[in-house]
């Protein structure tokens, strides 16, 4: 079985992360058809959203992975998110089922609590993250209150020095909020540290994503449940 990956990020710590769990949900067995792009996050980064050519290029990736036999896609950037929502006609009807990273850690944070905070590096994926969480919880007829937590000057830290801007950050938040959401992938390996230490849930999706791949790929009838 083959399944797409589609990263605009190439953080060594996501893609470990996120083969890590794509195996220990779907066995080691599986192939994965990883596509890689930074320069789509950088133009969205610097134009502030997300302009049509790096949308269109996204797309590309996404249709390449069809092209290449792959039974569902991974979409692991969260600041392009709506790319992927976009394009779920055309994947339903390729039979190419593209899921999001961490639209199923925001339905689970709706579901923990009312006050939830999102933390990310960038405002490009802050804002698109909080929408999601905003979103899913509607779909949950949940009410919930967004507390964002933009992350200064993170990028180029070594992992011990990025673990403490994160805390410094995260305790801006903690006291005001039920959970707290990881915006970006490659923060995961800071979520059981900042949930120790203050207290409260930390989610990060890399592990919600390749279970809701897997789900996708039950209800398309390629694995069992």
């Amino acid at each position: 079985m083959k399944i797409g990956v589609v990263y605009t990020s190439t953080t060594p710590e996501l893609i470990e992360d996120v083969n890590r769990e794509i195996k220990s949900v779907l066995g080691d067995d599986v192939e994965i058809y990883a596509q890689e792009d930074p320069s789509i996050l950088a133009e969205v980064r610097d134009a502030g959203y997300v302009t049509q050519p790096p949308a269109a290029r996204l797309i590309t990736m996404f249709m390449k992975a069809a092209e290449n036999n792959c039974e569902a896609v991974l979409n692991a950037c969260s600041s392009v998110g709506e790319v992927a929502d976009c394009v779920q006609s055309a994947a339903a009807y390729l039979g190419m089922p593209i899921v999001r990273i961490d639209e199923e850690m925001c339905r689970d944070a709706a579901r923990k609590g009312e006050r939830i905070g999102v933390m990310a590096t960038l405002p490009t994926t802050l804002i698109p993250t909080c929408n999601t969480v905003e979103r899913v919880a509607r779909e949950c007829n949940r009410h919930v209150t967004v507390k964002q937590c933009l992350v200064e000057n993170a990028f180029g830290l070594d992992q011990e020095q990025f673990k403490e801007r994160m805390s410094a950050s995260c305790e801006t938040i903690a006291k005001d909020v039920d959970v707290v959401v990881l915006a970006q992938g490659s923060m995961a390996y800071c979520a059981d540290f900042l949930s120790s230490k203050y207290g409260i849930p930390v989610l990060s999706s890399p592990s919600y994503g390749a279970r809701a791949l897997k789900n996708a790929l039950i209800k398309k009838g390629v694995i069992n449940g």
